[in-house]
């Protein structure tokens, strides 16, 4: 039993299995039926693949980071079309603008039998401060109105209104113009030129080559303070008078006169006044500070002028005396270098009261030194009241003196 069972089993062992072939077949015919059918079913979306060769899958990658690019392309011009570019200084000139306006100085001409005939002589610039019972009132310069027969003022929208000067200053070269205010919509918000810090952005807003570029707008800083502008006020060729002013180096130009220095808050704090036009000099301008131009602007409005203490002299630099004549004719001590040298005292002046006379040379006011008529001015109009006294020290025959005067008052 044993044996057979054992042969039995032996004779087993080595016949093949019955399924291997039918398998193997199997798998041949599946794979070559897939190959045929995977075009269809590709087409059909059934088998949402792509099989790309290596080559054309770098050109996929490429096509696609291409594509990517164009995007990012498209969406950054779509940025830059609609970007927002309102700024605090475009909110401010919009809301201030229409508040500066032109001054135009007219001169009569030649007449004939019927009529005389009127030119525009030249434009500046103004800026309307206040609004009051029915009437406007625009700040500019003395220069930009000076010998004017006719004053017309333009609003930004091109409109234009008679004017009515009702006084000027020329020492500041301040000037108030008076008009109705049906067509005016508002008028600018005045700061303080006191706070003022050297650095801070400033606009100038004006009229600049006449009315051509009406409502220009120029931006830079202030770039000075307290600065100290000699002018010659008669023509003579002489320092009559130091005007103090803000330097910015923002564009001014001929026609920007009585224009608009305004701040980052869209408030008034200086009246244009001036540039320095050489060749070599570039970006230096002057305003008049606000708070310095208030006083004046009020009193010009309530009394159509301005009114100052008066000595009732003629009066000039010692430095523009002949030095020959500071010992032979003033008889002045050698340490007498500066002073103010009196030309003319008016009968019954304040000066005559006190007893002031020709050739006197004046050193101090108040003990305090006094180096040419600038000095004496500035002394006179900014520290000085109608009615105050007033010591002063002098040298007559080269003799020191010290006499006291009450000042009366004299209008500008």
């Amino acid at each position: 039993m044993g044996y057979y069972d054992d042969h039995v089993s032996s004779k087993n062992q080595h016949k093949r299995p019955s399924w291997i072939m039918p398998t193997v077949v199997g798998l041949i015919l599946g794979a070559v039926l897939i190959v045929l059918a995977l075009p269809a079913l590709i087409q059909s979306n059934i088998l949402p693949y792509d099989i790309t060769t290596p080559d054309e899958s770098n050109d996929q990658v490429q096509a696609d980071e291409d594509e990517n690019q164009n995007d990012n392309d498209a969406a950054s011009e779509t940025q830059d079309v609609n970007v927002d570019v309102t700024t605090q200084v475009t909110k401010v000139v919009a809301d201030v603008q229409e508040t500066v306006v032109g001054v135009i100085n007219i001169r009569r001409g030649s007449s004939n039998f019927f009529e005389s005939q009127s030119a525009q002589q030249g434009t500046g610039s103004g800026v309307i401060y206040k609004k009051s019972d029915g009437k406007a009132y625009v700040v500019t310069n003395h220069h930009v109105i000076q010998g004017a027969d006719e004053l017309e003022v333009e609003l930004i929208d091109g409109t234009r209104i008679e004017a009515q000067l009702l006084g000027s200053d020329p020492y500041m070269d301040l000037a108030v113009l008076e008009m109705s205010s049906e067509k005016v919509g508002k008028a600018i918000k005045l700061g303080s030129s006191d706070d003022l810090k050297v650095g801070e952005p400033a606009l100038a807003i004006g009229n600049p080559l006449g009315l051509k570029f009406a409502g220009s707008v120029t931006k830079g800083i202030i770039s000075g303070k307290e600065r100290a502008i000699p002018q010659d006020l008669n023509g003579d060729g002489r320092v009559d008078w130091n005007a103090e002013v803000v330097q910015t180096d923002a564009a001014i130009n001929p026609g920007n006169s009585g224009g608009a220095l305004i701040n980052i808050k869209g408030q008034l704090i200086g009246i244009n006044s001036m540039k320095i036009a050489k060749s070599a000099v570039e970006g230096i301008g002057f305003s008049i500070p606000i708070d310095i131009a208030k006083p004046i602007i009020q009193d010009i409005e309530e009394d159509g002028e301005v009114t100052r203490p008066y000595m009732g002299v003629e009066a000039y630099s010692l430095a523009d005396v002949p030095r020959a004549e500071w010992e032979r004719t003033l008889k002045l001590p050698e340490e007498v270098t500066q002073g103010v040298f009196l030309r003319r005292v008016e009968p019954a002046s304040p000066a005559d009261a006190a007893g002031l006379k020709k050739y006197d040379v004046i050193t101090q006011l108040d003990g305090k030194p006094v180096k040419d008529i600038v000095d004496l001015r500035k002394h006179l109009y900014q520290e000085k009241e109608v009615g105050d006294q007033m010591e002063v020290t002098l040298y007559r025959e080269g003799e020191k003196q010290t006499l006291t005067m009450e000042l009366s008052s004299s209008s500008y």
